[in-house]
């Protein structure tokens, strides 16, 4: 457990201060049994051959039923505390920056090559049940690979990254909430060139059937998919990024960011053309916090190594408020259980 028990019904935790009662009556039974005992010799000389293990196992069934009886009212007024589980992740969108900038030999052998090796070793520790979809964007962006359980799939996809121009953040979150959710009617299109009409279709065109309506969800507050966002440069095209966060905080979607290259920024060549290429860390900073997750910044292609196995840990475990009354009823049956059978097998007598 990582934080303090918090109780639903506070109220029942008085009911725990019949225990001491229940103590107080116990002794004043051994006492009243003492005296008796006392009365006859017979009696007497039997306790004595008993011995002292005999006299400390009488308290042992006791002893084990008072921990049921505290256990049963701690259940009873609900306790929830924050643990670790296995978690919920079903599906996981890989989203790629494959822009010019990562031909950029800072991380060796170069951007591309080390964020495809640390992909392909990132999915070979993910467990076999959860899917991996995968989005490459640059200039725009597009699905790759659809969510799949096929690790061989999706390392094709990973090894088949053709590099191209510009840098479109923004779209790539969207083109990655449109592969969660399929059904949404998320359009890219709409968001690009305008909200009322897609690209291609004329001004006067009547406007396609009003979409249903969107209730937002907390952020983070949806445990069955995640997108892994990794880029080395500036949005310089597309959907505003923060735009396209919000879109994610609004279903409860987590993004992970991953910054990798060269923070203060650096100019590359490449066949007789040069560009100035900076990583923006403020804005993925600001993406992951919007949408209740976390930033990484890998320096290097072990940086970036490291990332993906502690995004693989993150993923496969998560802490989550969760009632254990269910724990400490078990707990209290179990103890009860034992007490029982003790004080049968001990003095063929329950109690």
């Amino acid at each position: 457990m990582n934080a303090p028990v918090t109780f639903l019904w506070p109220q029942f935790l008085w009911l725990l201060l019949a225990l001491p009662l229940m103590v107080a009556m116990y002794v004043w039974l051994l006492r009243r049994k003492k005296k008796m005992a006392l009365r006859y010799a017979s009696l007497s000389i039997v306790r004595e051959a008993m011995g002292a293990s005999q006299t400390f196992r009488r308290h042992i069934p006791p002893l084990l039923f008072l921990l049921a009886m505290a256990a049963m009212l701690m259940a009873a007024s609900r306790p929830f505390a924050v643990i670790t589980l296995p978690s919920q992740q079903e599906t996981i969108i890989l989203a790629m920056d494959v822009s010019g900038s990562m031909r950029a030999t800072d991380v060796q052998p170069n951007r591309l090559v080390a964020s495809q090796n640390a992909a392909k070793a990132f999915l070979a520790e993910l467990p076999r049940s959860v899917r991996v979809g995968i989005v490459a964007f640059a200039g725009t962006a597009s699905v790759v690979q659809p969510a799949t359980l096929s690790r061989e799939d999706l390392v094709t996809a990973i090894d088949k990254f053709q590099l191209q121009r510009a840098t479109a953040i923004g779209n790539a979150i969207v083109v990655s909430l449109g592969e969660l959710f399929p059904d949404a009617g998320i359009d890219l299109a709409s968001l690009t060139y305008g909200r009322n009409r897609s690209s291609g279709v004329a001004i006067d065109q009547a406007p396609k059937e009003a979409k249903k309506e969107f209730t937002p969800v907390a952020p983070g507050s949806y445990s069955s998919a995640a997108i892994i966002l990794l880029t080395d440069g500036q949005r310089t095209t597309g959907v505003d990024s923060m735009e396209a966060a919000k879109m994610a905080a609004d279903r409860g979607v987590r993004i992970y960011t991953v910054g990798v290259g060269t923070v203060d920024g650096e100019t590359i060549g490449f066949e007789g053309w040069s560009m100035r290429v900076k990583l923006d860390e403020e804005t993925l900073k600001a993406i992951a916090t919007k949408t209740q997750a976390e930033y990484f910044y890998a320096g290097t292609a072990a940086d970036l190594k490291k990332v993906y196995e502690t995004l693989s840990s993150r993923l496969t475990v998560e802490k989550k408020e969760t009632e254990i009354s269910g724990l400490l009823a078990l707990g209290a049956a179990l103890l009860a259980l034992m007490s029982a059978s003790l004080s049968l097998l001990w003095f063929n007598r329950i109690l």
